[in-house]
């Protein structure tokens, strides 16, 4: 495959300028918003394909560029048809008429939602996605032209929205802050200029922490995520009557912090493999680091946003129905199926987590196997 340096060499300029003009570093959370969100160059911001089951593909006998990584709903329409089940009980339950959907990549999702709630009859004012890139935005364009004006995007959200929100593997690619204690002393890592101008990892001094005391004395890598707490507590304020969901990677406070995690969780995707080195071939491939479930659930009871549920995935799928829709599918439909939930595959590392603004009420897909209690 061949690589746009012309796009690497422009990004990593504008990044190598923005660390100068910081006196000399910045923080990882700066270098990963760079990095992902700079517009035309990073990664969710330029043209290069991300979402796809394969990493590479066939255009006129020519081996080309293909996908990164492969989310859910590319692997089966039945993920969007079972989460719909959920969406339109939100709907009928806290009354009200939309879907906001964040970061709706190929637009995969918003169409299969859109088609079940369709199917069932379920009565749709508008499906308002929020999406930072410009690329995918055209995609999605393409692929939910059939529904017309139901379907708009929005660069920023209103004073106050009404209606059911969802977000699949969106929370984990908001930029994060890395602290790694060193011989027993805290630093934030962030990234500075080499000799030669390269990007390379600078610790600085920090009165920072993590959420938790990390047991023991070795040194410790690990993240902790003001950017993606604020964005809950941001839409938890403008949330006047609906739910939302999330779906992601990630653990609750207590595991995200365990002392044996001691490298941290950012990884970085690219044509269906994974690194570690974010600092390559940037604007090139992903970077995203695991979601803390209990900094989000506290971060949305802070603006009087109640927890629905949390469950994995698996569980949270076969609840809404998932297994009586395999039944009714094919024998390829049912075998990508099955990586939804299989334990080894998305079932238990992704989880779910539902919110709630108003009264509670009994959620179906945390009706069994609900694990609040472990946040």
């Amino acid at each position: 495959m061949t690589i746009p340096y012309s796009l690497t060499s422009a990004l990593g300029a504008h990044i190598g300028q923005t660390i100068t003009h910081h006196g000399g570093w910045i923080g990882f959370d700066e270098f990963m918003a760079l990095a992902l969100y700079t517009p035309g160059l990073g990664y969710y911001a330029n043209n290069s394909a991300k979402f796809g089951a394969l990493p590479y593909a066939r255009q006129a006998g020519v081996t080309v560029a293909g996908s990164d990584f492969v989310t859910a709903p590319e692997m089966t329409p039945l993920f969007g048809q079972t989460l719909a089940a959920q969406v339109a009980q939100a709907l009928q339950v806290t009354q009200t008429h939309e879907v906001w959907e964040f970061g709706a990549g190929s637009g995969a999702l918003a169409l299969q939602v859109l088609e079940a709630l369709a199917a069932q009859g379920q009565a749709l004012t508008r499906y308002s996605i929020v999406d930072l890139s410009g690329s995918l935005r055209e995609r999605q364009q393409a692929t939910l032209e059939k529904f017309g004006d139901t379907v708009q995007w929005v660069n920023e959200l209103p004073d106050t929205l009404q209606g059911v929100v969802i977000g699949n593997e969106v929370l984990d690619a908001m930029p994060v802050k890395l602290l790694a204690r060193v011989k027993g002393v805290w630093f934030e890592r962030g990234v500075a200029l080499g000799a030669a101008s390269e990007l390379i990892w600078q610790d600085r001094p920090t009165d920072l922490r993590p959420p938790l005391a990390i047991d023991g004395e070795h040194d410790y890598l690990t993240e902790i995520h003001p950017q993606g707490e604020s964005f809950i507590r941001t839409l938890a304020d403008k949330l006047s009557a609906g739910a939302a969901f999330f779906i992601d990677y990630g653990f609750p406070e207590h595991e995200y912090y365990h002392a044996q995690r001691h490298m941290g969780t950012v990884m970085c995707h690219r044509s269906h493999q994974s690194d570690t080195d974010p600092l390559t071939d940037v604007g090139l491939k992903d970077i995203t680091a695991h979601v803390n479930f209990t900094g989000i659930a506290l971060a949305c009871q802070m603006e009087d946003w109640g927890v629905l549920g949390y469950c994995t995935q698996a569980r949270f799928l076969i609840n809404c129905g998932l297994v009586s829709r395999m039944e009714n599918a094919t024998l390829q439909e049912r075998v990508r199926a099955q990586k939804l939930i299989m334990e080894h595959e998305m079932g238990e590392l992704f989880k779910v987590i539902g919110f709630y603004k108003g009264e509670p009420w009994q959620a179906l897909g945390f009706s069994e196997g609900d694990r609040t209690h472990t946040l």
